[in-house]
């Protein structure tokens, strides 16, 4: 087979091979209010300004929902898309990507989702769903080898997520049908509720599982037969045996193949970056069995996602205690926080039970122990008491009360109630100074590190267009105290390899939204990207996957203005919801508390206000938007971004 050509145009390669699967793949509109379903396929610019996944999400995010909808309404619209490269045998590709309005913020709603049922959704003939309305009886869609139904799904309803997707895969006499499913949670219109699909994958982040169920859509069933076309099949095949080797000569991949994300907790619970007792401590003292090592005695193998070489996932088991049997996969390392450090549990059976228990309801990990881990600090505090709680004392480390709270805000019921309705409602009902003690942005939790020593996190999770959130544009290479030399060169200027330092930041959260939004919208794993491995792959390698897969010539220039496209887009939709510079910030306790104990680079540590402000003016000036993070109009102009709505689908 003859070589790839290089691009012939400095911007967009003009030739493409002849109908490769990235031109015939369609996008649907569902309307579940009148049942109408069609077709049409999606225009090669839309390809070249936004690839697909994320990025074509938020296009038609900001150009189909209205401003002032209610999230909850049936005027909030649901996009469901796969990444450009979601199928190739690489880099863990089987992501795909959920949004809608938030009705945790208010604003933009994205959350990536791994597993297999991207890629079975592309089989089956569409890469985007834009599913509008509201069906009058709970429904379910199948799509099918170029066809898409609206199913009766009241059998399902009231179905946890893995009883659901049994189920649906029985209906249809198939165990290769694959799902996206919402649980009780979703049902019951918890703001932060998840999608789910297999045993673990979760697209968790800003409560696209609430917009479903506000739908009265239970799931969405894929199976295709279909050919994945691309454009030069051998040598992506070769590329991507060589990106599959790059990432296993990583020593952070083969540590996650055997321990998964819970790695992570070795490291930053030992220096001190990790939230204990809602934001109280930056250490969870005597916590060695929430090591990963522990998880020996319950792990029966690892697992993974769609083209991953990793493996990431532990499948484990709990033969014994008053929840058992427990077979599930996880924990990550959010969970280990969630139901760890944050609520002081110490133990590695209340993590598992408790991991299992937000899989099985359909719950956000991270909201769920952080709301938990808030209305903790305000009991002890004496700012909410067991008349508030329905008689639940609300003590640190009590795993009982962890699992009934779990339990209730699945179903709305007691305490529960108040809880499943997200930070800014809660907040408002209870008042009494409660927000001060929230660690929240924009109305969504943060993850439980403690970012007051690391400035570049800290500016990471106040600008995050969906909320507090570690997954738009973290630089955890940050923490490696890697060659200043190296650093600059990966960044593209002046940066400092102190983690403790500011200088350059700015540039290095820019950069990370830029590589993050592609990666979303290309369909890989960011944990093989430049996330947490230095040597993994990153622009250069994107293009070349891009090229091999579609014919679509980009360089990494040119990749990362789609990067900047796509999160100034983001932006632009929160900007029209009401959002502005003073959103991009921090809760008061990074500025008023230090850091009590951890390493000595840890220990003492807060954010200074005015270099934080200082950041914050050099990432919206690195941008090209003003100083209240406005895009200026030549920004717009240079993004093709000025005639938004553009409508081209």
């Amino acid at each position: 087979m003859a070589q790839p050509r290089p691009a012939q145009n400095p911007r967009f390669s003009k030739r493409v091979a002849d109908e490769t699967m990235v031109w015939k793949r369609k996008i649907a509109y569902i309307n579940l209010t009148t049942g109408k379903v069609a077709a049409k396929s999606i225009p090669k610019q839309l390809r070249q300004l936004y690839l697909g996944g994320r990025g074509i999400d938020m296009y038609l995010l900001y150009n189909h929902v209205k401003h002032g909808v209610n999230p909850l309404s049936s005027e909030n619209i649901l996009f469901v898309g796969t990444g450009l490269l979601c199928g190739i045998p690489a880099l863990g590709s089987g992501r795909c990507d959920i949004a809608a309005k938030s009705p945790i913020t208010g604003g933009v709603g994205d959350s990536n989702i791994g597993g297999f049922f991207g890629p079975e959704f592309r089989l089956a003939g569409f890469d985007h769903l834009v599913i509008s309305g509201k069906a009058e009886k709970p429904v379910y869609l199948w799509i099918n080898d170029g066809s898409i139904e609206i199913r009766e799904a009241g059998h399902l309803w009231g179905k946890d997520t893995f009883e659901t997707q049994d189920m649906i895969r029985d209906d249809h006499g198939d165990e290769e049908v694959k799902c996206l499913v919402v649980g009780v949670a979703g049902e019951n219109l918890v703001r932060f509720a998840n999608v789910r699909t297999g045993m673990k994958n979760s697209a968790g982040r800003t409560g696209m599982g609430c917009v479903m169920g506000s739908k009265n859509l239970k799931a969405i069933a894929a199976r295709g037969t279909m050919d994945i076309e691309f454009s030069y099949p051998d040598e992506l095949l070769d590329y991507c045996r060589e990106m599959n080797d790059m990432v296993m000569k990583t020593r952070w991949a083969r540590a996650q193949s055997r321990w998964g994300t819970m790695i992570i907790y070795s490291n930053t619970n030992t220096t001190g970056l990790i939230r204990t007792r809602n934001f109280q401590l930056n250490r969870l003292e005597e916590g060695e069995a929430l090591e990963p090592e522990n998880m020996d005695q319950y792990t029966i193998g690892m697992s993974g996602c769609y083209g991953c070489a990793v493996h990431c996932r532990h499948r484990y088991v709990l033969r014994e205690g008053p929840y058992a049997p427990i077979f599930a996969e996880g924990p990550e390392y959010t969970s280990l926080g969630a139901f760890g450090t944050m609520v002081d549990c110490k133990k590695m059976e209340t993590v598992l039970v408790a991991n299992h228990m937000v899989n099985k309801y359909g719950l956000d990990t991270l909201e769920t122990g952080g709301l938990i881990a808030w209305a903790m600090e305000l009991y002890e505090k004496g700012i909410i008491d067991e008349k508030d709680t329905g008689g639940l004392k609300l003590e640190w480390g009590n795993e009982e009360i962890l699992f009934e709270l779990i339990r209730q805000i699945a179903h709305r019921e007691g305490f529960g109630n108040l809880l499943a309705d997200g930070f800014k409602a809660a907040i408002a009902r209870i008042g009494k100074g409660s927000d001060y003690y929230a660690i929240q942005i924009k109305g969504m939790g943060s993850l439980h590190s403690d970012e007051r020593p690391t400035p570049s996190f800290a500016l990471g999770i106040a600008t995050s267009t969906r909320g507090a959130d570690h997954l738009r544009s973290r630089p955890a290479m940050d923490l490696y105290g890697l060659p200043e030399e190296l650093v600059e060169e990966i960044y593209g200027g002046p940066v400092s390899s102190d983690y403790t330092s500011y200088q350059g930041k700015s540039r290095m959260v820019w950069w990370q939204e830029l590589l993050y939004a592609v990666t979303d919208s290309i369909g890989v794993c960011k944990f093989q990207t430049v996330f947490c491995a230095v040597h993994a792959p990153k622009w250069e390698e994107f293009s070349k996957l891009i090229q091999l897969a579609t014919g679509m010539g980009f360089t990494k220039d040119l990749l990362m203005e789609v990067g900047e496209r796509i999160y100034t887009i983001e932006r632009m939709f929160n900007l029209r919801e009401g959002f502005s510079r003073k959103e991009d910030a921090l809760p008061e306790r990074y500025f008023k508390e230090p850091t009590p104990i951890g390493f000595p680079t840890a220990r003492g540590k807060k954010i200074d206000r005015d270099r934080f402000e200082k950041m914050l003016d050099e990432y919206y000036a690195l941008h090209g938007w003003d100083e209240n993070g406005i895009p200026k109009k030549e920004t717009l102009e240079r993004l093709g971004l000025d005639k938004e709505p553009s409508k081209m689908v």
